[in-house]
């Protein structure tokens, strides 16, 4: 009968005494010289790095992490179940991060206020280095609950507390980018459909557009359509638009959802986009903008940079240099068929 062959017994990963007791040092000095620290004499530093080497050593980050005091790691806190909004945040802070070599732990609270307390503590219990807090809306929030003894940076939506660190869209700035190129179009009659007058976005999104008109000009129909953010609202809005004011020649809209809704119901009212009427919307959702037919010009807050520049700010706290107050990331038009007629 053959023998069978014997398995052999998997390689054991060096160890950090392992390396210690082929350079022939404490493992305490052989530590210190992996990471840099101590007063040790050049020769013993390069004989544990040579015997590291030999070995195959990796140092282990969660323990390096936990001799620093850090862990490498930063939660982020969300509202916004669909990642919409989120998703982006996430990628941008994941940009500035990463050359750090640090991770991001990504919790949905979906708006509960027992799940967001449930996520702080977990994450706390992970001595996460910092904390970034985003969601859906651009409406003022209050802060973390405990008040967490970590940097935390609020992105979209700010604190409600000045002392905490903010980074929103430029919203007025963006309304008003949307309705400067309608004028510069050449259109004249410009109408204003938009979400629940309650929401920070829509009221911000409405003044500056007309700030924008100017005192020389009003808004078509003579007021600002307050609504939901839904494509049906954007259908029916475009009909009470027409009624009212036959000649109008613009839409800007609050969100590229509304927008999408005015121009199926302009299409299907015979109203010709962009030659007869220009539509502008808001967001830049590309699924969205790009589907709309025609293909739909719109304002992007620049979720991405938003999501950097947290993260950055957050960084500074990390390393001490924390600065209180909200930065405000400039919004920019993205030009498609649907004004350029």
């Amino acid at each position: 009968m053959p023998v069978p062959a014997a398995v052999p017994e998997p390689r054991r990963a060096a160890t950090l005494a392992d390396v210690a007791g082929l350079a022939g040092v404490t493992v305490g000095t052989a530590s210190k010289a992996l990471n840099g620290r101590g007063s040790l004499r050049p020769e013993t530093r390069q004989r544990v790095l040579e015997a590291a080497e030999r070995l195959g050593f990796s140092p282990n980050p969660l323990a390096q992490g936990l001799l620093a005091g850090r862990s490498w790691t930063v939660g982020l806190i969300t509202t916004d179940s669909i990642g919409r909004f989120s998703i982006p945040v996430l990628l941008g802070a994941e940009d500035a991060l990463g050359p750090e070599q640090m991770s991001v732990l990504l919790c949905d609270s979906r708006g509960d206020a027992i799940r967001e307390a449930h996520y702080l503590r977990t994450l706390m219990a992970r001595r996460i280095d910092g904390i970034i807090v985003t969601g859906r809306r651009t409406d003022p929030r209050p802060p973390l609950p405990g008040a967490p003894n970590v940097p935390t940076v609020y992105a979209l939506g700010p604190s409600s507390d000045p002392a905490d660190m903010s980074v929103v869209p430029d919203e007025y700035g963006g309304a008003r980018l949307a309705v400067r190129h309608l004028l510069e179009s050449g259109r004249r009659r410009i109408a204003h459909v938009t979400g629940p007058a309650h929401h920070a976005a829509a009221a911000m999104r409405a003044k500056g557009a007309i700030a924008e008109l100017g005192e020389a000009r009003e808004l078509a129909t003579g007021r600002v359509h307050y609504g939901e953010w839904t494509e049906a609202w954007g259908r029916r809005a475009a009909a009470i638009v027409l009624r009212i004011e036959p000649e109008v020649d613009g839409f800007f809209c609050g969100n590229d959802q509304i927008a999408r809704g005015v121009a199926d119901a302009l299409r299907e009212s015979g109203v010709q986009v962009p030659r007869q009427v220009a539509i502008v919307g808001y967001d830049n959702w590309e699924v969205i903008a790009e589907a709309c037919r025609p293909p739909l010009t719109t304002v992007d807050l620049d979720l991405v940079e938003i999501g950097r520049a947290a993260a950055l700010r957050l960084l500074d706290a990390i390393a001490g240099n924390r600065a209180a107050g909200t930065q405000t990331v400039p919004a920019r038009l993205v030009v498609r068929e649907s004004s350029l007629g």
